[in-house]
């Protein structure tokens, strides 16, 4: 799980980032972090929904390459 402290740098520097759920690319989340608890994560996408994710999902900066949650 993603620490606070990621979190809070992802919020603070306005970077997209990318919420690999699964397997498939095109089901990943693209936006910037907005808010966090214990449990969830809200990203705000491109075209202003914010959508609330588990925070045991991968979270990385969008300009990565994607991490494959299977290995």
């Amino acid at each position: 799980m993603i620490s606070d402290e990621q979190l809070d740098a992802y919020r603070v520097s306005g970077e997209k980032v990318r919420v690999v759920r699964d397997a498939l690319p095109e089901n990943d989340v693209r936006g910037i972090v907005v808010a966090w608890d214990d449990t969830h994560v809200l990203i705000r996408r491109p075209n202003r929904n914010v959508v609330k994710l588990d925070r045991r999902y991968i979270i990385q900066p969008s300009r990565e390459p994607r991490i494959s949650p299977e290995g």
